[in-house]
């Protein structure tokens, strides 16, 4: 019957009986509102099923490890964020993590640190001419690429880690390991104005411009991270506190030492 438009409906007596009923005069037929489309009127017909993937694009996808989706969502940043944030890190008005607003990225601190990368390797082979005598031919030693690459990234990537760990650790639950790749990301921005001043051969001038840098690493570093850490027990903040400045130090030391002193330890002796 749904075919032809029309509903059935029986008449029941008030007893309830069905015995006696004449279906030629109880049988009456009413016009079907099947294809009635009045707002209100008509509920559409529900299969049980969940709503199909396209339905949410963003909270029904799901990303892997494997996947380049999984990725591609910590470089969601467009330009203009990452100098604003490159901007933050420079000149510090506000705490950084208000800066990222729940978007920390890895675009930005993995570019940050490939340039300090080659800056230190062009930085530290001009300071590694000026301190030969030109009677030979001056040899490029990329063991000062390998060396700087080895340097920033490896404290880029691991220290945030370790940094992150020891925070779960200490019972702290606002730690967020993308954040503090990212505040350590930034942080070296300062190194590449460092790294192209710092070339010359005046060793007191090179340990001032290094020392400057290191000042305002260090103090971006421990405005962002002195909240997070407080959160921790009084006594496990005051030593991650110590190891953060420890460790930035030796980072400083390590740039000052190894490319912009005359006999850098990475570089091979040029008169060899």
């Amino acid at each position: 019957m749904s075919g032809s438009g029309y509903d059935a409906v029986v008449d029941v007596d008030d007893d309830g009986d069905l015995g006696h009923t004449d279906l030629q005069e109880d049988l009456e037929f009413h016009t079907s509102n099947f294809n009635d489309t009045t707002p209100g009127n008509r509920k559409p017909p529900s299969s049980g099923l969940p709503p199909p993937v396209t339905a949410s694009s963003s909270s029904s996808s799901k990303r892997f490890l494997w996947s380049m989706s999984f990725y591609a969502q910590f470089f969601d940043v467009d330009t203009s964020a990452v100098l604003s944030r490159c901007w933050a890190a420079l000149y510090p008005r506000a705490n950084f993590l208000d800066v990222l607003d729940g978007n920390p990225d890895l675009y930005g601190p993995f570019w940050i640190a490939t340039t300090v990368v080659f800056i230190l390797f062009l930085g530290g082979t001009i300071s590694q001419y000026l301190s030969t005598e030109h009677s030979t031919p001056f040899a490029y030693d990329f063991r000062l690429l390998s060396g700087a690459a080895g340097l920033i990234y490896g404290y880029t990537l691991f220290i945030p880690i370790v940094l992150f760990l020891a925070l779960r650790y200490f019972g702290s639950e606002s730690a967020n390991l993308l954040e503090c790749w990212a505040l350590y990301g930034y942080s070296n921005l300062i190194w590449l104005p460092v790294a192209c001043i710092s070339w010359s051969n005046i060793g007191a001038l090179n340990w001032v411009f290094v020392g400057v840098g290191f000042g305002m690493s260090v103090a971006f570093l421990l405005r962002n991270l002195y909240p997070v850490l407080s959160a921790t027990d009084r006594q496990a903040s005051k030593a991650l506190l110590v190891i953060v400045v420890a460790l930035h130090a030796g980072l400083s030391l390590a740039i000052k030492i190894l490319f912009f002193a005359h006999g850098s330890p990475v570089a091979t002796n040029p008169d060899e």
